[in-house]
């Protein structure tokens, strides 16, 4: 954690910045934790722990803007970074868009605790983390006679934050997270080599489901035994809960504001307007107890609040930090999103499938990429074609392709299966007229 001595440093460090050439600074300081372990085929692969404390400075210097780090936290030594920091930023090309926020964006303290700390995290005995490992690991091995490998691996981390800035902001942060991960790798026909895995996070050590994860990863790799294309066609496509925040990616990434103000986006200047299917609503609730992407403010030490980023296919905002307002002569909102939701329906994928005479279930991309000016995409997808709302044949090495605008007007029917663990809970999503290229 973050200590009343260190935090009383890095507020010297802040005066000593501003005595000495600054006009403005946001200083953060941090602490943080991680460990890591990797078993394959039973035995211990990898194994990685490591931690860091440090301090970072942004300097607002002569309408200038430098940023400098350093973990050498000596009141001497920082004193001398410092100094250099703000003499090498005086080099550094004029920005007046770059400034600290206005002071009544600010979180101002005095909300519930987020509860996103672990207070066991550093209880847990490194015995306890590699039994778990060797567990989902030993839930793959020899339990089918086309497994080829099984690889498992345990991760979990803390962090501790503290950030001032010269204009009054003071706030701090921690959090927690655990890990699990279970592949499985299978000998399919001919040279295939099918593989899948399985993953729970959480952050709270005795919430994380520790079982089964081996199982379903097993699973998952031995129902793609028979993977073939499909012929060529245009039909409903359904993208589970794993893969659907992939194709949400492009559209979060259209509307930050570093894009709207490079030009460089396909929802360009269309605030305020239908872009998408009625279906479409995306809301960020950064406030969820005890929930992955909870914050009460973002980088800047702007408050979060709770937005409905679409509403019924409109879009009502965009991401907007206060480098990227200043240049486009916009509000700001706030610089990126903190938990991604969406109102859920009625059914999971395999209940979405069953309304299907026919259309093919992605369970998962291989490549790809989407123009993020045009919105034009092609991705290689694997799952399975679905019959009369059954699946019949498990695909693979097939395309689609199009464009973003037209593929999320096409949304039809959301799923109720999001991933609650997950910042992103996106749920599987029915889409209409997906140009799916196969043979």
């Amino acid at each position: 954690m973050i200590t009343n001595t260190q935090k009383e440093l890095a507020q010297r460090a802040m005066e000593y910045a501003l005595k000495n050439g600054c006009q403005a600074a946001r200083l953060s300081l941090y602490n943080n934790s991680n460990t890591s372990f990797e078993v394959r085929n039973m035995k211990i692969d990898n194994l990685q722990q490591a931690s860091e404390n440090g301090l970072s400075i942004q300097l607002f210097v002569d309408g200038r803007f430098g940023s400098i780090s350093t973990n050498r936290l000596n009141k001497k030594e920082l004193e001398g970074f410092i100094k250099n920091g703000i003499e090498s930023t005086r080099y550094l090309a004029e920005d007046k868009a770059r400034i600290l926020p206005d002071t009544s964006l600010y979180y101002k303290g005095g909300s519930p605790d987020l509860q996103l700390y672990d207070n066991k995290f550093s209880t847990i005995q490194p015995d306890d983390k590699v039994a778990l490992v060797m567990k989902v690991c030993d839930e793959i091995m020899d339990k089918d006679k086309r497994v080829i490998s099984a690889s498992s691996s345990y991760s979990d981390g803390d962090s501790f934050s503290y950030c001032i800035t010269s204009n009054g902001f003071e706030g701090e942060a921690s959090g927690s997270y655990y890990t699990l991960v279970g592949e499985a790798s299978i000998k399919g026909e001919g040279d295939a080599r099918p593989s899948s895995y399985w993953y729970e996070t959480s952050l709270f050590y005795d919430e994380l489901i520790k079982d089964g994860i081996g199982k379903k990863a097993l699973a998952r790799a031995l129902q793609k035994l028979g993977q073939n294309k499909v012929a060529s066609a245009k039909m409903p496509m359904i993208v589970d809960f794993m893969s659907a925040g992939q194709l949400l990616s492009p559209v979060m990434s259209a509307i930050s504001g570093s894009s709207i103000q490079q030009k460089n986006s396909f929802l360009l200047d269309k605030l305020q307007q239908k872009v998408f299917n009625e279906k479409m609503t995306l809301i960020d609730e950064p406030h969820l107890i005890k929930s992955s992407g909870a914050r009460y403010f973002d980088g800047e030490g702007i408050a979060t609040q709770k937005r409905n980023v679409f509403d019924a296919g409109v879009l009502n905002m965009y991401f907007i930090d206060t480098y990227n307002a200043n240049k486009l002569n916009r509000p700001v909102t706030i610089s990126s999103p903190s938990i991604l939701t969406m109102p859920g329906g009625a059914k999971n994928a395999e209940g979405l499938a069953e309304s299907l005479e026919k259309g093919i279930l992605v369970t998962g991309f291989n490549g790809g990429n989407c123009n993020p000016t045009t919105g034009d995409f092609s991705y290689g997808i694997e799952g399975f074609l679905i019959e009369n709302g059954k699946r019949t044949q498990p695909v693979s090495e097939m395309n689609i392709t199009g464009n973003m605008l037209t593929l999320w007007s096409n949304l039809i029917e959301i799923g109720n299966d999001a991933r609650l663990s997950s910042s992103r809970r996106i749920p599987s999503l029915l889409f209409d007229q997906v140009d799916f290229s196969g043979i």
